[in-house]
């Protein structure tokens, strides 16, 4: 600025250098909750985007989910009877051979043995068997339930996967939401920064204030605008995270359209009930005992007789272009054709005491089952009780800090205010705006972190994607 301005800018305060510096008084406002969506100044706009179409984009296109369900497609198709054994199966069968022959036969009656070179023959064989196993120990029918079983227990790992994936997107939308709010929180400071530099320049101009002062209000200032930076770059890997979960590209931009809203009204009871009854990974756990328990029965069944019903219909040509009839080369032909039938029977008598070790192994599986089971209620228990603690305990926290949170902006606007009039020292207004933008990082974490354990309880008491666990 040439120096005629400057003069012209510190000529009006010069009668006053030894007052108290008076700021054009701002319009005091009553500090108040904040929007949570509210856009960021220095985020670039974005079309919004809702929790719930953020689901929808989940369930349809999370790769995980798109796997799992192709998996229990294929379980699916393998339950029918006839991958059980209780149908029949019936095969065709053709057979056409053609040879060349040399033949040399001799004879006590003739001197001369007979012989043909290159003689043809030609073999035509055309059947149609069926097999159909009427009695395994009863094998067929628990294969039949064993594949219904593995099945459900496909379906719902199906259904898990599908509700930790809607865990995942719910946290992963609301850390978009979080850190939004922390660089709505990092502009406010800036705002009180500059606010800070233009105070103190003017009573630096008026002579009342040492220009250190002001150094020292633009450090702070580029060290808010550092931390702007680093956490634009957090709002972005939020949003990376979250594009990925809903398996789209991974640079699209979107603003979060849902604030964090904390359900204060949890019941452990319902909670519990919600788990025994409709946790999927508990259930599977169960239908995986049933499968192991199949299993073992299998291997008994296959201690029994099987019997089993033959039939088929079948022609058999043979042309003989190298027969002798006495001295005389002749062509042989023969035919047969026609229906067979019968009853097949097998006894397992001794295999080497193979199926004694199938069945202890096959015993050894169902107790372990069992112990999965246990394993698995066990930790879903003590994963409820992590999640109800820490439910309860940000719940405190989210009431404490909201309320604090209204104490430290008017804290900073009154200690604004007493700057502006000279009655406050820069380095504790500076601390009363760390404190305020501490604060608010505090009670965003908080919220969030409500928020995480209200919906790891949803999800452990199956309550994110109605939808039956069983079909």
């Amino acid at each position: 600025m040439p120096a005629f301005a400057l003069g012209l800018v510190a000529l009006p305060y010069r009668s006053l250098a030894q007052q108290p510096v008076l700021m054009p008084q701002q319009p005091a406002t009553q500090p108040r909750a904040k929007p949570q969506t509210a856009k960021p100044v220095t985020v670039a706009p974005a079309a919004p985007l809702p929790l719930a179409e953020a689901i929808r984009l989940g369930l349809e296109n999370n790769y995980n989910i798109r796997l799992s369900r192709t998996d229990e497609q294929i379980t699916a198709n393998n339950v029918t009877r006839g991958n059980a054994g209780q149908l029949p199966t019936v095969n065709g069968n053709l057979t056409r051979s053609f040879n060349r022959n040399n033949v040399r036969q001799e004879s006590s009656g003739r001197p001369e043995p007979s012989t043909a070179n290159n003689a043809q023959s030609n073999l035509l064989n055309a059947n149609v068997a069926a097999t159909w196993t009427i009695f395994d120990g009863l094998g067929m029918f628990i294969a039949y339930d064993r594949l219904k079983a593995l099945n459900q227990s496909q379906h719902l790992l199906t259904r898990a996967t599908m509700e930790e994936t809607v865990a995942g997107i719910t946290d992963a939308y609301y850390a978009v939401v979080r850190e939004s709010g922390k660089i709505k929180s990092i502009e406010e400071a800036l705002k009180i920064g500059q606010a800070r530099i233009d105070l103190t320049q003017a009573r630096v101009d008026v002579g009342v204030s040492a220009k250190a002062e002001v150094l020292t209000a633009r450090v702070d200032y580029n060290a808010d605008q550092s931390a702007l930076i680093q956490q634009q770059e957090a709002l972005t890997t939020a949003k990376i995270n979250l594009n990925n979960l809903l398996g789209r590209t991974p640079r699209l931009n979107f603003s979060p359209a849902d604030s964090i809203v904390v359900a204060r009204d949890l019941n452990q009871a319902v909670i519990t009930q919600g788990i025994i009854q409709n946790n999927p990974r508990l259930q599977q756990a169960k239908t995986n005992t049933e499968v192991a328990t199949y299993d073992r029965k299998l291997v008994r069944a296959s201690r029994f007789p099987q019997v089993g019903l033959t039939s088929g219909y079948g022609l058999n040509r043979n042309v003989n272009g190298a027969a002798f009839f006495g001295s005389q080369l002749v062509t042989n032909t023969g035919r047969t054709y026609g229906l067979n039938y019968g009853v097949v029977a097998s006894v397992p008598i001794f295999d080497g005491f193979n199926r004694s070790r199938l069945e202890q192994n096959a015993r050894v599986g169902e107790d372990q089952s069992q112990l999965l089971l246990g394993q698995a209620q066990l930790q879903i228990e003590a994963d409820a009780e992590q999640a109800y603690a820490q439910y309860q305990n940000r719940l405190r926290l989210l009431q404490l800090e909201e309320a604090n949170i209204l104490l430290a902006r008017q804290n900073v606007a009154i200690a604004l205010e007493r700057y502006r009039l000279g009655l406050l020292t820069p380095l504790v207004l500076r601390e009363a705006q760390r404190t305020q933008l501490d604060a608010e990082v505090r009670l965003l974490d908080i919220r969030f972190q409500a928020k995480q354990a209200e919906t790891t309880l949803r999800r452990l008491s199956g309550g994110l994607v109605q939808e039956p666990a069983a079909r």
